[in-house]
């Protein structure tokens, strides 16, 4: 294949920067580190020390080498645990050719506070995303056009504007001071495509201010912002996969898999809380909220309370049982967890008990988790909906679902008082 032409406005620059920051002493690794960085592709990452997270419950998938991996007996200590209060750099990056028409106040808004309060949500208080915005435009060396953004980005190219991004921020913000690293671009320079927003991983972290930086967030989005789109890629900062499926020809419907079910498989989804499965995997769920069903054959009653819920006492952490989960396999698994119009799924199509598989041993976008239609023969929300036939995928009260090769029927028995859901499972 023919090299990429680098244009000469970045080869000259890099020319120019061979004997200062970049070289011995300074941060000179940071172009090598990016020949071999991913995005959120299934390739393997810079693996660092490993924690017990789940190991002593029966139900827990282990985790494998899988790109973020839904295995959660452990904890990848590469990546923050959102358990805790996370500090934010936002960034905010413009271009010689083009005066922002902006401020980085008003892009900052586009996100913060409601990236903040969405966690906050979905984790029942435990995760407080902390934004730090550097008040100031940090200008790059060369032109928005030359970097050539795009979604499939030249590796050669991304080199550049991400070492350029952070030679130039390096003199404003101190790197160790934060958890997540947001890089936001001016989104009126004309060399900048909202479609290139992603989440670049190291193989090998790189040294700043004494800290190792692991991945930067680069964020391209117009203003006003695609909906989650910044909840989503910090998803990706949290170890989660992406749940959707990309299409070879870039045509096909992206969300057959999942829906609207979960911003990780659509920042767009009508019902965007995160599963219950993921919850677990972060911490957001302990070992109470959920109910690991035996491998015994029998039946089994289960009260899920609503996914969105919040605690009944307006206290930190999840209450009552939010899951059950049916171990299937070495590195499979069925879940089952309640989702209503609540907290960050007010506008889902179909309230009721949504049943899905988890893989752990399945990369992020190859499908490690698929959800599982209660209702096959009908599609809702036809004018709002991602992928209409999983809209209505929920059982609701006195229906059931089958699952041959598991051997398992789950069952909707009744609701409770205070709005959980009856469930009977049964296996063998």
């Amino acid at each position: 294949m023919p090299q990429p032409h680098i244009p000469e406005g970045v080869a000259a620059w890099r020319r120019s920067r061979r004997a200062g920051p970049w070289g011995p002493g300074g941060l000179h690794r940071l172009a090598a580190v990016l020949t071999a960085l991913t995005a959120f592709m299934g390739m393997a990452l810079f693996a660092g020390p490993m924690k017990s997270v789940a190991a002593s419950v029966s139900c827990a998938l282990p985790r494998t080498d899988a790109h973020h991996s839904l295995g959660l007996d452990t904890w990848n200590a590469s990546y923050p645990r959102p358990d805790r209060t996370l500090d934010a750099a936002l960034l905010f990056l413009s271009f010689p050719d083009a005066p922002p028409m902006a401020t980085p106040d008003e892009l900052a808004a586009d996100h913060f506070p409601a990236t903040t309060d969405f966690f906050r949500r979905a984790s029942y208080g435990k995760l407080t995303l902390r934004p730090h915005p550097v008040d100031r435009w940090i200008e790059m060396p060369t032109t928005s056009e030359a970097y050539g953004i795009q979604r499939d980005w030249d590796s050669g190219l991304r080199t550049a504007y991400m070492r350029d991004a952070v030679t130039a921020a390096d003199r404003y913000v101190d790197f160790s001071r934060y958890d997540v690293v947001y890089l936001i671009a001016d989104p009126d320079a004309p060399g900048v495509n909202s479609d290139a927003t992603k989440v670049v991983n190291f193989d090998e972290p790189i040294e700043v201010d004494g800290t190792q930086v692991r991945r930067l967030v680069t964020v391209f989005e117009q203003s006003p912002p695609d909906r989650h789109v910044l909840a989503h890629e910090t998803g990706h900062v949290f170890d989660l996969p992406d749940l959707y499926e990309r299409p070879s020809d870039g045509k096909a419907d992206w969300d057959t898999r999942v829906g609207d079910w979960d911003l990780m498989g659509s920042q767009f989804g009508l019902a965007p809380e995160p599963f219950g499965w993921h919850k677990w995997k972060l911490g957001w769920l302990d070992e109470e909220s959920v109910d690991c069903v035996s491998d015994a054959p029998g039946t089994t009653m289960h009260t899920l309370r609503t996914l969105s819920a919040p605690s009944r006492d307006g206290s930190r952490g999840a209450d009552g049982t939010r899951l059950a989960v049916v171990r299937t396999g070495e590195n499979e698994a069925l879940a089952i967890e309640a989702r209503g119009d609540r907290g960050n799924d007010r506008g889902l199509c179909s309230e009721g008990v949504l049943l899905y598989r988890v893989r752990g041993d399945t990369a992020s976008t190859e499908g490690p988790v698929e959800v599982l239609d209660g209702h096959p023969r009908t599609s809702a929300c036809a004018g709002t909906s991602v992928h209409p036939p999983l809209a209505d995928a929920p059982l609701g009260v006195g229906e059931s679902l089958s699952l041959e090769r598991d051997a398992v029927r789950v069952e909707v028995t009744g609701r409770t008082g205070d709005g959980g859901w009856d469930v009977k499972i049964t296996r063998g």
